[in-house]
C-alpha cells in the first residue's frame, strides 16, 4: 500500500521547490572596540542558586497530535506540553540572567552556534539562551516537515520552512530580548523560548531548579528569573572579589498566567 504524504510534507515540498526551504543567514562577525573593558577571571565569581515552587505545579495540557502520523508515532502514549517541569520542589525551564549591573564590559560572541532541534515534533530545548550576533542552528530531525517562526518584539521576525529531515538553517538576533517565542505553524503545540542577551551571564534551570552563572565580575546586580507561565521575579545580589554567592527564587503556581 502506498503511503499518503502528510499535509506538512506537501507544504514543505512546495516551499523546497520554490527555493525557500534552504535559505541560510550567517551572523556577521563582530570586532571589539580598542578600549574594550574585559572581565578579570582572577577576581570573577560564580553565582549559584535554585528556583523553587510554593505548592503543587499544575498539570501540563495534553497535546492533540492528530493530523500528522509521524508525530503520532513519536508519541504513541500521548504527549503533554512542557510548560511545567519540576522535581523535588524545584522548577525547571526557568531562564535566569543578569538584567542590570554589568556596565561597559565587552564580551566576545561565541563562534559555535546554539542548536535548536526538532525531535518527535517538539523543540529541544524548550528554553534556551543565545547571545546577540550568535548563530542559532535550527535542525529538523523528524521525517516530517516543520517551519520555524520567530515572534520577537525587538528583533526581526523570521519564518522559514524545513521540509527535509536533517536540514539545518541558521539565523541570529541583532538586539537583546527576553524572551523570543518560536513556534511551528504546521504543528501548533510546538513552542520554544529564546533569551537573547549581549553578555554570557545566563542559565536555564534543571528540573530540580538548580542554576549556575559563572565568572561574574564583582559588583551589584539585578538578577531576573523568567518562567513562561508564572511570570518573572527580580532580586539584587552583591558579589565581592573572589567570593561566592547563592540565591533562591520562589514561584507560586497559583499565579499562573497565559503567555
Amino acid at each position: 500500500m502506498s503511503r499518503q504524504p502528510t499535509v506538512a510534507g506537501l507544504i514543505g515540498l512546495t516551499l523546497l521547490l520554490s527555493g525557500v526551504a534552504c535559505s541560510r543567514e550567517e551572523a556577521p562577525a563582530r570586532t571589539p572596540p580598542p578600549d574594550a573593558k574585559r572581565v578579570d577571571p582572577a577576581t570573577a565569581v560564580n553565582l549559584k542558586g535554585r528556583v523553587t515552587v510554593d505548592g503543587a505545579l499544575p498539570s501540563n495540557e495534553p497535546i492533540k497530535l492528530s493530523g500528522d502520523p509521524i508525530c503520532e508515532q513519536a508519541h504513541k502514549d500521548g504527549a503533554t506540553s512542557e510548560s511545567y517541569v519540576g522535581e523535588n520542589g524545584g522548577l525547571g525551564n526557568v531562564f535566569v540572567y543578569v538584567k542590570d549591573g554589568l556596565g561597559q564590559y565587552y564580551f566576545d560572541v561565541p563562534r559555535e552556534p546554539v542548536k535548536l532541534d526538532q525531535v518527535g515534533c517538539t523543540y529541544k530545548p524548550h528554553v534556551f539562551g543565545v547571545r546577540v550576533g550568535q548563530n542559532v542552528e535550527f535542525v529538523n530531525s523528524d521525517s516530517t516537515g516543520h517551519n520555524v517562526h520567530a515572534l520577537p518584539a525587538a528583533n526581526k521576525e523570521f519564518n522559514f520552512s524545513q521540509p527535509i529531515r536533517t536540514q539545518k538553517d541558521r539565523r541570529s538576533f541583532a538586539s537583546p530580548e527576553v524572551m523570543v517565542r518560536i513556534k511551528c505553524d504546521m504543528h501548533s503545540w510546538m513552542t520554544a523560548y529564546a533569551g537573547v542577551l549581549d553578555h554570557p551571564y545566563f542559565a536555564v534551570t534543571e528540573p530540580a531548579g538548580e542554576f549556575e552563572i559563572k565568572q561574574l565580575p564583582p559588583g551589584t546586580y539585578t538578577i531576573e528569573a523568567w518562567h513562561e507561565k508564572l511570570g518573572a521575579q527580580t532580586r539584587q545580589v552583591t558579589l565581592t572579589e573572589k567570593g561566592s554567592a547563592e540565591m533562591t527564587f520562589t514561584f507560586k503556581p497559583s499565579a499562573a498566567t497565559q503567555p
